[in-house]
Parts: structure tokens; C-alpha cells; sequence
């Protein structure tokens, strides 16, 4: 699996975010309480950097934060903590190159320049500033009001009394402005419709009709900010096995462990699932579940979506388990996931229950069937695609 990474930290107030880029495909991760920002459409940001050290990242940012600059983009190359890693919800980790001691720091001004501007602002502010330009997807918050060349200046000023009881890096500032796009809504383009499965149809909201048949399952999604088109090869695993144990015939109750865009819960309803429950740790994604099952016109009395966390808080699980016990529970996320809630998942499922996971990158596949039994489930399915593995357990 080829890896690329491009680490960061976001800060606003007490959170950050780090974006890790695999196969070509960012994942924000979130750490601590994290809103996952605003986004702004059509509109031109200047972005300032400072080249620092990682010794002087805290300090300079709260200095920034002091003038009143929101949103604070850190980027080194520290080590990953413990804590970090827990919170990265990815199956590889990214190999950040050793450790320089060089950090940048950033911040996103909504106010554009000329070139004669930033100019001016480099002669007036600081030999050590320079003009670049930036085309960077970033998320920034509304730092509207800012007078950049006095921002510089003030930077420059702390830098200077920062260097005298700490190392402060060549403390170079860099000036430039983004590309004027709507990097909320530019993906979409290209999304089109397209073919889960034999029967089942996927389609975005806002594109062109997909061409179903009356047999067709179709599928109508707008992920928003939470993961789950359904076109990952994770998916169309768990599909499958649902597929094998959901009948119209019968009364079936699912429970969509890390429910995402809702995905799973649609296709398990529209298959003929009498009862879903799902539960993910993050608030937009029930947001978009809920969103999605009403978008697909899924009846309110069959389905519940809540935040929680099933493995760690004690009380919630209670709550779910006092909901009922499922004849499936599905989970799509992650092998570091999947092998935690291996153990306490039992208490979900009825006596004759199955387990079906997903999202297990190929080298995890021997940790994972560790773990399901040493829990004491009875693996009864296997399947592949790709890099990609799921089981079933009973």
C-alpha cells in the first residue's frame, strides 16, 4: 500500500487535527474535542507561515491567539504520541520523516492582497519576509477584521522577545493567498452514480439520475463530512454478507457499529431489516445518517441513531444493550476497532447473532481472527477484495 504523508495540526481553542494522505485519500483525524471546522466557499484567504522550531510551536501560538488570529496550523515532523496513534483511526500508520526541530505554523486571514501589498508588508515588517503563493485545501475560521501588515509586524516583535529565553528557528515569514474554490463542494464532481451491487444502486443527490431498473435497489447518499459513499471495497464486503442474512421474510434487527454516513443501515432497511440501531462516536456522522435514512424515505420507527462509545463508556453501552439484542451487528471501521469491540460485542447479539466485520486491511487479518476467538466466536466466513478482508462470526 503506497503511503504519503502530510502531518498537521489544527488548533483552535483546545483542539487539533492531523491529515493523513493514503492512497491519495485524506483522512482527518480527530484528537481531543474537535469540530471539524468551517468551511468557505468562493472566497480568496492569505495565509502567513512562520518557520520556527517545535520547541517554540506553543509559545507562537498562543501569542497568535492572544492578537486574536483563530484556527492555528502547526506542521512538523514530531513522533507520534501514544495518544495520537489511539486517535487515528487508520489501519497503517504514516513514517514521518527523523525529526528536524523545524515546525511551521500558519494561520488563514480572511482579507486578500496585491502583489504591491505584499511587498510593502515584506519591506515593512521584516527582512525575514517573503512572498509565496499557496494553493492549499485548508480549513480556517473567520478571521475577518485582521490588518495583515500590522499582524506581521506584531509576529516579528514576539519572535523577537521570544529569542531571547528560547530557540525561535530562523523565524522566516511566509505570505501568500489561496485559490479562490469551493473546497466544500468540488469533490462532488467526481461522484456520479454508480453499481454496488447486482441490485443496488448508489445515488448522489446532485448528480445526474442513475440508470435503475424496477428491480433496483437505489441508494440516494450525501455523505456531507462523514466517510461512506459506498464505493469502497469495505463496504461492498459488508453488503454482501448482509445480503446472506437479512430476509423480507422474517423480522431482522441490525446494529451499524461506527454507522458513518449511514450506508449499511439504508441498504440493511431497504433489504427488509425490521430494527437498526446505530451508534458512532461522531456527531456529524449520526447527523448524516439520520439525514440519509430520512432521504431515503426509511420509517422513523424502525431506526435509532445515537453518539456514543459501545467499547470504552460503560453507561452507554448499557443503553444500547438495554435497546435489545440484534440478530446482525455490523461494523465497517477499522482492525485496531474491531479487535477491542470483539470483546464486548457479544452482549449486543442474540444467542444465535452474527458478527460481521469489515474494514480489516490484509495485514491485520491474522490479529483480527486473534481476537475474534480468543472472544470465543465461531468464524464462519471469510471473503476478500482487494487489500481488504471481512469476517463473519457467530
Amino acid at each position: 500500500m503506497n503511503i504519503k504523508t502530510a502531518m498537521c495540526k489544527y488548533t483552535y481553542g483546545s483542539f487539533f487535527l492531523r491529515n493523513v494522505w493514503i492512497k491519495g485519500i485524506m483522512y482527518s483525524v480527530r484528537a481531543g474535542h474537535i469540530i471539524l471546522g468551517r468551511l468557505y466557499r468562493d472566497m480568496k484567504w492569505t495565509k502567513i507561515t512562520i518557520e520556527t522550531t517545535t520547541q517554540a510551536t506553543d509559545m507562537l501560538s498562543y501569542v497568535l491567539s492572544e492578537y486574536g488570529v483563530e484556527g492555528i496550523e502547526v506542521e512538523d515532523k514530531v513522533p507520534l504520541s501514544d495518544e495520537d496513534k489511539k486517535s487515528m483511526f487508520i489501519d497503517i500508520l504514516p513514517e514521518l520523516p527523523p525529526d528536524d526541530g523545524v515546525a511551521y505554523v500558519s494561520c488563514y486571514i480572511n482579507e486578500s492582497i496585491s502583489e504591491g501589498d505584499q511587498g510593502d508588508i515584506c519591506r515593512k515588517g521584516n527582512d525575514n519576509i517573503a512572498d509565496t503563493t499557496s494553493s492549499d485545501n485548508q480549513r480556517h475560521t473567520d478571521n475577518t477584521g485582521i490588518d495583515i501588515k500590522d499582524l506581521c509586524q506584531y509576529i516579528k516583535e514576539q519572535l523577537d522577545d521570544m529569542s531571547s529565553y528560547m530557540d525561535v528557528g530562523t523565524g522566516r515569514i511566509s505570505i501568500g493567498e489561496t485559490e479562490d474554490k469551493d473546497w466544500m463542494n468540488n469533490w462532488k464532481e467526481f461522484f456520479h452514480p454508480f453499481r454496488l451491487e447486482d441490485n443496488i444502486v448508489i445515488q448522489p443527490t446532485w448528480t445526474e439520475t442513475a440508470d435503475a431498473g424496477k428491480d433496483d435497489i437505489v441508494i440516494y447518499i450525501d455523505p456531507g463530512t462523514a466517510f461512506g459513499t459506498g464505493s469502497h471495497e469495505t463496504t461492498k464486503l459488508c453488503i454482501s454478507a448482509l445480503k446472506q442474512y437479512i430476509s423480507k421474510d422474517k423480522e431482522i434487527s441490525v446494529l451499524d457499529a461506527g454507522c458513518g454516513s449511514g450506508i449499511l443501515s439504508i441498504i440493511a432497511a431497504k433489504m427488509g431489516a425490521s430494527k437498526i440501531y446505530g451508534v458512532d462516536i461522531d456527531e456529524l456522522a449520526v447527523e448524516a445518517s439520520v439525514d440519509n435514512l430520512k432521504l431515503n424515505d426509511i420509517d422513523n420507527d424502525i431506526y435509532k441513531i445515537v453518539k456514543g462509545n459501545i467499547i470504552d463508556d460503560a453507561d452507554f453501552s448499557g443503553k444500547v444493550e438495554a435497546s435489545g439484542k440484534y440478530d446482525i451487528v455490523v461494523a465497517n471501521i477499522l482492525a485496531d476497532v474491531i479487535i477491542p469491540l470483539s470483546a464486548v460485542v457479544r452482549r449486543f447479539m442474540k444467542p444465535d447473532g452474527v458478527f460481521i466485520s469489515s474494514g480489516i486491511i490484509d495485514t491485520k487479518e491474522d490479529e483480527v481472527r486473534t481476537a475474534l476467538i480468543d472472544n470465543g466466536f465461531e468464524i464462519i466466513d471469510v471473503n476478500h477484495m482487494g487489500e481488504w478482508v471481512s469476517f463473519v462470526a457467530r
